[in-house]
């Protein structure tokens, strides 16, 4: 994740200077957008998502950490018979600028995550799953089949869902390996020979559980087709299951 425009510490370790901080924070923002505005959306939408988590937890805990700090009075009215207090926090403090930035901060993120979503959603609607043949009772492997328009290619994969227990739930994660690209040029093939001929390839799965996506878009493959694709087919196999 180093790679990433923006990360936790930018916001955890802030600088002397608090405008510098600021400037890195809407620097990494800038190299997003230039992302997005290219419909590049991964992997920042899912980092943006969580980090703005983080954030707003980490928010939190430092305002329950300021209410345990001791209280002084700040003024007495007496017309009202009113006291106001302040708390003993320092200003200057590291933990005092930390709070800050993230304060200032999250409002940025949650606007750049909205505009992800934004594209995200769109090209969802535009993905269509198609099942090929029969699907069988167990759909834990299989195949799936995902236009590359930019490269006017079919691109087949091969899948398998990996399900993990922990003492609260139950995680279930889909991994895929790039199996070969198919020349559109090829579109005489229907993707239930393309199923035979994987069948006739891998004697191993002789009824697997295979997916056809379509999409008219020519938006990037790896940043934004294919991780919307992987989402959807582990929606549909929710559904089906």
């Amino acid at each position: 994740m180093s790679d990433l425009p923006l990360n936790l510490d930018l916001f955890t370790q802030v600088q002397s200077d608090f405008e510098v901080s600021q400037y890195k924070v809407l620097a990494g923002l800038k190299t997003i957008s230039e992302d997005f505005q290219k419909n590049k959306i991964y992997p920042h939408l899912s980092h943006l998502i969580k980090l703005h988590a983080t954030l707003s937890d980490i928010l939190d805990r430092l305002q329950d950490l300021r209410d345990k700090f001791p209280k002084r009075i700040k003024k007495i009215d007496f017309v009202n018979q009113v006291i106001e207090h302040e708390v003993v926090f320092v200003s200057g403090s590291d933990l005092a600028k930390v709070e800050d930035l993230i304060a200032w901060a999250l409002p940025y993120l949650k606007a750049k995550i909205e505009e992800g979503q934004t594209i995200y959603e769109f090209v969802d609607e535009e993905i269509q799953i198609e099942e090929v043949g029969i699907i069988p009772n167990y759909t834990d492997e299989g195949y799936l089949f995902v236009p590359d328009n930019e490269t006017s290619k079919l691109l087949l994969f091969q899948y398998e869902i990996s399900v993990f227990e922990s003492s609260n739930d139950t995680y279930r994660s889909l991994k895929t390996a790039f199996l070969k690209a198919l020349e559109k040029g090829r579109a005489h093939l229907s993707p239930n020979a393309i199923k035979l001929d994987l069948i006739n390839e891998n004697k191993k799965m002789p009824n697997p559980a295979t997916y056809a996506f379509s999409i008219d878009l020519q938006f990037p493959f790896r940043e934004t087709i294919f991780p919307i694709t992987k989402r959807k087919l582990m929606q549909q196999l929710h559904a089906e299951s």
